[in-house]
Order: C-alpha cells, then sequence, then structure tokens
C-alpha cells in the first residue's frame, strides 16, 4: 500500500470515528443539540405509534402505503446509527427491542413482497413496545415525568395489553365475525370483555374465537384489573428516606429496606 493510499484509508477512517463520534453524542450527550435530538426521536416514535393504531382502522390505499415505506426508511436509518454506535453489537441485535424494531420494519416493507396480511396488523402493535425506551427519555428530559412515573408506567403497560390483545381479536375474527369489520369493533369486544361489561351484541360464534375469548377473560381480567388498580392506587409510594435518601416505599412500610430505620408515610389505612 501506497502512502497516498494509507493517507487516504486513514483520512476515511478518520471521517467514519468523527461522524459516529458526532452520532454517539446526539443519542448520550447533554448540550441543548442531543437534548433537541432526543425530543425529534420521542415525537417520531409518538407519531408512528398513533399512525399504526389509526391505520389499522383503514383499508390500505396507496396514501397508507407511502407512509408505511417512508416509516420504514426512516427506522431503518435509525436502527442503522444505533447499531454503529453500539459496542456489544451482538448484545444490541438481540434484544427484544431491538428484535421488535427489525420485525416492524420488515412488516412495512412486506406488503411489496407479499399481500398485506392480517399478521402484519399484530406485527406493527410490537412498536408499542418503544414506549418503554421512550419513558426512559421522559424521565432524563422532564422531572415533572419522575413524580408520576409509577402512574403513567402503568397506563402504559395498560395501553400496550388493550391494543395487542385488541390486534389478535381482530386478525382472527375480521372476515369470520360479520359483527368484527375493523379494528373499532375488535377493541369495543376486548374493552367490554375485560371489564367483564359483556354487552351480548358481540359475540364469537366460532371455536378459535371462543377459545380466545376464554383466554381474555381468564388471563385478561386479572391482569387488566391489577393494571388499572395501579393507577389508580400505586404500589410504591413516594416518601424520602431521612438516614439512606430511598424515595419509594411500600404503602404500609414500617421500616426503610434499604437501612431499616422506622419510616413515618402518612396513610389512610385503606391499603389492601
Amino acid at each position: 500500500m501506497s502512502a497516498r493510499q494509507f493517507g487516504r484509508v486513514s483520512t476515511t477512517q478518520m471521517g467514519s470515528a468523527y461522524v459516529l463520534e458526532k452520532i454517539r453524542s446526539l443519542y448520550f450527550g447533554h448540550d441543548k443539540k442531543a437534548h433537541r435530538f432526543r425530543l425529534v426521536l420521542l415525537a417520531f416514535d409518538l407519531l408512528t405509534i398513533g399512525f399504526f393504531i389509526v391505520s389499522s382502522l383503514m383499508e390500505p390505499g396507496l396514501a397508507v402505503r407511502i407512509l408505511d415505506f417512508a416509516i420504514a426508511f426512516a427506522l431503518l436509518l435509525e436502527f442503522a446509527a444505533r447499531l454503529a454506535i453500539t459496542k456489544a453489537k451482538g448484545r444490541f441485535l438481540f434484544k427484544f427491542d431491538t428484535l421488535a424494531d427489525v420485525i416492524v420494519i420488515f412488516s412495512l416493507i412486506a406488503p411489496v413482497f407479499l399481500d398485506n396480511l392480517g399478521f402484519l396488523r399484530i406485527v406493527r402493535m410490537l412498536r408499542l413496545m418503544r414506549s418503554y425506551h421512550m419513558l426512559k427519555a421522559l424521565r432524563q428530559e422532564f422531572s415533572w415525568f419522575k413524580e408520576h412515573e409509577q402512574i403513567i408506567q402503568s397506563s402504559v403497560n395498560l395501553g400496550i395489553f388493550i391494543f395487542v390483545i385488541t390486534a389478535v381479536v381482530y386478525v382472527l375474527e375480521a372476515g369470520r365475525n360479520a359483527a368484527i369489520n375493523n379494528y373499532l369493533d375488535a377493541l369495543y369486544f376486548t374493552v367490554a370483555t375485560l371489564t367483564t361489561t359483556g354487552f351480548g351484541d358481540i359475540t364469537m360464534d366460532d371455536t378459535l374465537g371462543r377459545m380466545v375469548a376464554v383466554i381474555i377473560m381468564v388471563f385478561g381480567v386479572a391482569l387488566f384489573l391489577r393494571l388499572v388498580q395501579t393507577i389508580f392506587k400505586p404500589t410504591k409510594v413516594k416518601h424520602p428516606c431521612e438516614n439512606c435518601g430511598l424515595t419509594r416505599h411500600d404503602p404500609d412500610a414500617v421500616h426503610c429496606k434499604h437501612c431499616g430505620v422506622v419510616l413515618n408515610i402518612p396513610t389512610e389505612g385503606d391499603w389492601t
């Protein structure tokens, strides 16, 4: 290799290292530019989640397909950037949220090679898992979020649970059940079942649908009620320990779990 070629290779490597360092500073830096960049990512995540929910109510026309491809391209760029700045690439590729992003990207471009199969509507709901990444960003960017983090986290878990179950109901029953014609019908049935309201205007009339309803009733109702309970009555209360500084404790805690000092947490005596 000549000195000129070696110099070009070195310059290219330096340029790549500089670009990677710039990208890394955007993701993990503390200046205003990094702050704005993470807020843009947060807004993009919220918009994509909202689009997937709204588009599930619509027929896949040309405009929806174009938006699908545009989102897939943006997700692919963002995924490539995160992969490039990650040192432990093997561990990164096998993380659940990483796999979820890969599956969502595939679901957006799959109609080019396959029909727009119903299961893609379930797959795209995996983007909801990205909300956990958004919660982390909110925790870093907004101080008010820390004060209500537990309630917001429980609300997000509840939303993910409802929309994923709804997607399963829609994919399995749309076209087979005359009462379920769109995602909103499936959402209505899911919420009515989870809340044990059971109006009866939408029922499952096939074996597979009834099995899904049984699963929702047996496992879903208990989980649904638990998530709702954690929203209105959080499992932890905020009370700083004067000795070690631990801020979150069980509502009926008498001693701090970290240091054992006696706590004096104000309660109304109705925690169960």
